[in-house]
């Protein structure tokens, strides 16, 4: 009896004694309501340890919360996994070092915690090394590799050298761009096969939707291809006269034609990033007053959004061939096929083609939500399109995309449920970048200063 007392009364001083810190670095989220990204549940009232970037638990129960370095008091709130933008662009070095790196925060202040450019240069490289060691502020990068295209690429001789090359240079993947000719894009994919490294982008005229998707591009991108693909032969049109995406053959399409395409694309399992906001805000008919209204425009510069209303004009209020009737014709085709692209091989990719015209790197995702809902796809579906969909796609399930013990630790943090309205998303509390916090605070101080240095531009 005296030995158990004594060993009792030792565990209790022992208890008592104040707990050592478990690490000068490690974090607490408490309370807060974890969004599951793979079925929509939610696990409520959640304590969250994140330690050297990777969530290292998960638990009902929080033990010893003096024991932590910071304390986010997460009470009411939702956390999900951080989004990927999947068609996004790096600026180029001429833009300068301060720019780019404005450019990477404007995706992360949005939740953005992973980007794949689409427009490689030999500079994003380093940048993509220097994301992931932290030594930038950035999201994680993949990158393409420069355009492969009908200049860059005319013969099958270069296409095998430039693919070889862009593969031993550490490119993630090619880029395809229009103007290829068939005979030369076949040899592209032959290479990529052999060199090991996928292709995405574009559909060149000449190779059309059939043989892209026939050739199994990793993504498919602006679903671009999809609409001249639902012309029939007995139409005799010229390919080369599709105009923007195809509008110009939109009264010419057999929406009868869309599950053939879609089931070669489910059957050769490419995947879609649909850059739906470029159809409804650059070619669309809506004014340049109207979306210079809105409020993320304060962070570009006053050139680019110059350039940005020339641009939006010469295709459609000083384009002859552009009518309202007949965009509407067009963008319910493009809904119609996302729609069925998602609804039966759930392989849509969340990405807004920022900064193209109108769309301001990180809040560009939202405009593209917007397109995503307007096409009948459910919150879920579009979470999992910015999160689970990009690390299966990317083989990075193990790395992030869902909130696990040992994933990175890409969270944001927001005030309201998303599945339950989508707007949740605008609503944030605070973004972590592989274990770096930020708060609203952090993030609005930010912004200002990007919004400030636009006025000098």
């Amino acid at each position: 009896m005296k030995k158990y007392l004594f060993l009792l009364l030792t565990c209790i001083a022992a208890c008592a004694q104040p707990q050592k810190k478990d690490s000068k670095t490690a974090i607490l989220i408490t309370d807060v309501n974890i969004i599951n990204v793979v079925d929509g549940t939610i696990s409520r009232k959640q304590q969250i340890v994140i330690d050297s970037g990777k969530i290292k638990n998960i638990s009902d129960v929080v033990k010893n919360a003096d024991a932590y370095a910071a304390v986010i008091n997460a009470e009411g709130k939702y956390l999900m996994p951080g989004l990927s933008e999947m068609h996004a662009h790096i600026p180029q070095p001429s833009t300068g070092q301060k720019r780019i790196e404005e450019v990477l925060f404007l995706y992360i202040s949005n939740g953005i915690t992973t980007i794949r450019g689409m427009l490689g240069h030999p500079s994003h490289l380093a940048l993509k090394e220097k994301a992931i060691n932290n030594q930038i502020l950035s999201p994680r990068i993949f990158t393409s590799s420069p355009s492969l295209n009908g200049n860059s690429v005319k013969t099958k001789e270069e296409a095998k050298a430039k693919v070889t090359a862009y593969q031993k240079e550490g490119y993630d993947f090619l880029k395809i761009h229009p103007g290829i000719k068939l005979e030369v894009f076949r040899q592209v994919v032959k290479t990529a096969n052999e060199v090991g490294i996928t292709f995405s982008g574009h559909v060149p005229v000449d190779v059309g939707i059939k043989n892209a998707l026939q050739s199994q591009y990793a993504s498919i991108d602006h679903i671009d291809g999809f609409l001249e693909g639902l012309v029939p032969e007995s139409a005799k049109v010229n390919p080369n006269d599709n105009g923007f995406f195809g509008y110009n053959f939109a009264p010419l399409a057999e929406e009868s034609k869309i599950d053939e395409l879609v089931q070669l694309a489910n059957d050769n399992k490419v995947w879609i990033v649909p850059t739906q906001s470029l159809f409804e805000r650059w070619f669309a008919p809506v004014s340049t007053d109207e979306l210079l209204k809105d409020p993320e425009m304060k962070y570009m510069p006053a050139s680019t959004l110059q350039n940005w209303k020339q641009r939006k004009r010469q295709y459609t209020t000083d384009n002859p061939d552009f009518n309202e009737d007949q965009w509407n014709q067009f963008n319910t085709i493009r809904r119609k096929l996302l729609k069925k692209l998602n609804d039966t091989g759930n392989r849509i990719l969340l990405g807004s083609d920022a900064p193209q015209l109108f769309n301001v790197p990180g809040f560009s995702i939202h405009h593209e939500i917007d397109g995503m809902i307007r096409a009948g796809l459910s919150p879920l579906a579009i979470l999992q399109s910015g999160t689970i969909n990009p690390a299966i796609f990317l083989g990075k399930e193990n790395v992030f995309g869902q909130i696990k013990v040992g994933l990175d630790a890409d969270l944001i943090l927001l005030d309201a449920n998303p599945i339950e309205n989508i707007k949740a998303l605008k609503q944030v509390s605070g973004v972590m970048v592989r274990g770096t916090w930020l708060s609203k605070k952090d993030i609005d101080k930010l912004l200002a200063t990007i919004a400030q240095n636009a006025i000098k531009k």
